[in-house]
């Protein structure tokens, strides 16, 4: 099978999913990834002394040790504004998006739920993309594309603690529609994913990512209500 991870910035894919990627390379899937920027506006550049444009490269960098380390099926990084896709005309965006998925024609798309996890707006803008242009193209007839996840955090209590400074979204239990289990080989893997991005090491410390991850991933799946929820997202496909 097939499956597509879109986010927005570098590593998004290493806070949280990456794992699950690494099971489903290991079960035989094709496991592709699309990044929408280089993510080279975060706050980390001022502290590095470094411009939009030289930071984003380091990100890049960075992202192709990622793609090594996994050994991912593919990955394409484009170069859309950090921090700015709430400023253009989600239109574009779709664009490029679109021609990516009928270049790979994936079965399932992975991205973020509609309250984007870190409540980021480039995540949220991401969400409402991605939803809007995989209804669209199954409309218009991409049979090819049979589910659509979000990653998410599970609402556990009615106040999630939280890590640090990051305060983090949930999704309540009932929204909840996979949970992977994760083995002591995939969270090494994480691991050594997060160990790429050598200029965020601050970063991942404090937003205690390996911990607020645990052992479990969980997901949403947009039009499917399952419960008890299913072991992986390819089940039932």
């Amino acid at each position: 099978m097939r499956i597509l991870y879109i986010f927005p910035h570098p590593d998004d894919e290493s806070f949280g999913p990456v794992p699950v990627m690494w099971q489903q390379l290991e079960q035989g899937h094709q496991v592709y990834l699309l990044t929408l920027t280089r993510g080279g506006a975060t706050k980390v550049r001022h502290e590095m002394g470094l411009s939009v444009e030289e930071m984003g490269e380091i990100r890049y960098k960075e992202m192709l040790a990622v793609e090594r380390t996994l050994g991912l099926s593919g990955m394409t990084v484009l170069d859309l504004p950090d921090n700015g896709l709430a400023e253009m005309d989600p239109r574009e965006i779709e664009k490029v998006v679109r021609a990516h998925i009928r270049q790979i024609e994936p079965q399932l798309i992975v991205s973020y739920p509609v309250h984007g996890v870190s409540g980021f707006h480039d995540h949220l803008v991401m969400h409402a993309v991605i939803k809007r242009l995989y209804l669209e193209m199954r409309d218009g007839g991409a049979d090819y594309l049979k589910r659509l996840a979000f990653l998410t955090l599970p609402n556990k209590t009615e106040q999630p603690l939280q890590h640090g400074t990051f305060i983090m979204k949930h999704s309540a239990p009932s929204l909840i529609d996979c949970e992977v289990q994760l083995r002591g080989e995939d969270i090494e893997m994480m691991k050594k994913a997060l160990s790429c991005y050598k200029t965020y090491q601050d970063v991942i410390k404090q937003a205690g990512v390996v911990e607020s991850i645990g052992d479990k991933v969980y997901f949403e799946i947009y039009g499917e209500d399952h419960k008890p929820p299913l072991a992986n997202l390819t089940d039932e496909l």
